[in-house]
């Protein structure tokens, strides 16, 4: 049995890929390898016990000043890992490279999710927090965010084009938490493909939507992205959002009820 196994009860569950793992419970040197899910972490009260961030887990400040980087979510520092010595690795499917993901469970316990829409986040938060047996607290966040979320300002059905990428054009798909959250607001995605299809810009002015949103991550919008498209598609309505509040499906939830109430649609 492995170091990290010994003197302390191992339990073992699933992950939301359907397969097994077993780690140490409650689990006392953690890596996340995903933005939303850190954030998660620290809002689930388990500070002491996260050694481990990537580069792209901004929130919350004190942590992203502080804690190890092991890379990004595609690229890990495979060593810096290793000095961590985590006895649980947490990390998602869409935004890890299963390589990177393959040679760490051939190491270490490696907990992941797969969030396709609102359900499978909740199961998430609930399956976090089982993990590192915080379940009170995960259940009290998720009512919380239910809660919130039935107080949100339901739009016009408006069909809804959200960007993601540039060059090529890429957008948010059905089978995608954007999707869901596009959805909530009563908002229809134009997109019936699924997950992140390539468009051109001739395809764009196709769909004509009468809503373009365009996030601020992955790739980095701006006004003159705005005035690009507003030149072939005048009639439609453009606006920069905050890709967080659409993407992220962690304990960031709590924010975006009150931010999707602000939107000047």
């Amino acid at each position: 049995m492995p170091l990290y196994f010994r003197a302390m009860k191992v339990k073992q569950c699933f992950d939301q890929l359907g397969r097994t793992i077993e780690f140490n419970f409650p689990p006392q040197r953690i890596v996340s390898l995903v933005p939303s899910q850190t954030e998660l972490l620290y809002d689930l009260g388990v500070s002491d016990r996260v050694v481990g961030v990537t580069k792209f887990c901004v929130h919350p400040d004190s942590w992203y000043k502080a804690k190890p980087k092991v890379g990004g979510t595609k690229i890990f520092h495979l060593d810096v890992i290793d000095e961590l010595r985590p006895d649980l690795i947490i990390g998602n499917k869409e935004e890890n490279e299963i390589e990177g993901i393959r040679q760490l469970s051939s190491k270490y316990p490696v907990w992941m999710s797969d969030i396709t829409n609102w359900e499978s986040a909740m199961q998430m938060i609930s399956g976090i927090g089982n993990l590192i047996d915080a379940r009170a607290k995960a259940n009290s966040l998720m009512e919380d965010i239910n809660n919130r979320f039935e107080n949100v300002k339901r739009f016009e059905p408006l069909q809804t084009l959200y960007i993601i990428w540039k060059k090529p054009w890429m957008a948010a798909g059905k089978d995608t938490f954007i999707d869901s959250m596009i959805s909530k607001i009563g908002l229809v995605n134009c997109i019936d493909q699924g997950r992140y299809p390539e468009l051109t810009l001739e395809s764009i002015i196709k769909l004509s939507p009468e809503v373009i949103l365009l996030s601020s991550e992955p790739f980095p919008f701006k006004e003159k992205h705005i005035d690009e498209l507003q030149q072939v598609l005048p009639k439609s309505k453009i606006l920069l959002v905050d890709g967080e509040m659409f993407s992220w499906y962690g304990s960031r939830l709590l924010h975006a009820p009150d931010y999707f109430n602000s939107l000047a649609l």
